[in-house]
């Protein structure tokens, strides 16, 4: 796995701290949507996406660190997230009968 070599890209640096901050704030929202609902769709929504940012952040860590094994940890959360989303979207059809 080639990664980037910050030395090299300074201007690397700072892109990555603009996307590590995007998606910090995503979280964030992510979060407040989560605890405030104000129904059970919502929330499901809001931690998919959720997951999704955690996934990106772990993803552009690994290229970043060049860390294959982050990669393995990104599609291990990626592939629970997708069950769990399917799960509970299971349970909101369900409870609406």
């Amino acid at each position: 796995m080639s990664g980037i070599d910050l030395a090299d890209y300074p201007w690397a640096v700072g892109v990555v701290h603009v996307l590590l901050s995007v998606l910090g704030l995503s979280m964030v929202c992510a979060a407040i949507r989560l605890l405030r609902g104000p129904s059970l769709p919502d929330r499901v929504v809001a931690l998919d996406l959720l997951v999704v940012a955690a996934v990106a952040v772990v993803a552009l860590l690994a290229w970043v660190y060049r860390q294959p094994s982050l990669i393995d940890l990104a599609v291990l959360l990626a592939l629970t997230a997708f069950i769990s989303t399917v799960a509970l979207a299971w349970y909101v059809e369900r409870s609406k009968r």
